[in-house]
């Protein structure tokens, strides 16, 4: 898996757009990204905020994170249309029956034995037991699902784990039994 994303970014947006990042419970399909991607377009045509168009993007990253950007400098994003994008989240859940909103679960890019990257989900209960375990280390990839920003996605998505907010949660020191 290839980490570059950022040069499939419209750049034309500016860089305090709003962001909304959905991760799946599970890798998509081929056939079933080929249909989300189909969703979502059709959403981004037809996303309005009182009428008016808003500026937006929508992007299926790694098989498995649904992006969706709103470019408030050219239209607000009221509660309305972030409630339409929201029951667009929830229509692909019930579609292809994942989950998409599990604040719980946590994501990380993990380097196979091939030096390639795969997406890992763990459970947060279970994160200082991966570290504890060397499953994951402070310089595992981490997927920062709460930014906010264009600008945050760009440069604070995947970040090392000792790099996040997850960081002040955990110890890396193996505990000693």
């Amino acid at each position: 898996m290839n980490l570059q994303y950022k040069y499939l970014l419209d750049g034309t947006f500016h860089v305090d757009s709003r962001v909304w990042i959905y991760q799946s419970s599970r890798l998509f399909t081929i056939n079933e990204a080929l249909q989300i991607e189909e969703m979502m377009n059709l959403f981004i045509e037809s996303w309005h905020s009182h009428g008016a168009p808003v500026k937006g993007a929508a992007h299926l990253f790694f098989g498995q994170f649904i992006i969706l950007i709103a470019d408030e400098t050219a239209t607000g994003v009221s509660g309305c249309s972030t409630d339409s994008s929201v029951r667009l989240i929830k229509e692909i859940e019930i579609k292809f029956g994942v989950n998409m909103f599990d604040w719980t679960t946590l994501a990380f890019a993990v380097r196979d034995k091939s030096d390639n990257y795969r997406v890992e989900l763990l459970p947060m209960v279970q994160l200082q037991y991966a570290i504890d375990s060397s499953f994951i280390s402070a310089d595992t990839l981490f997927f920062n699902n709460i930014v906010q920003a264009k600008e945050e996605l760009e440069n604070s998505w995947i970040v090392p784990l000792k790099d996040s907010w997850l960081s002040k949660k955990i110890s890396f020191a193996k505990s000693v039994s």
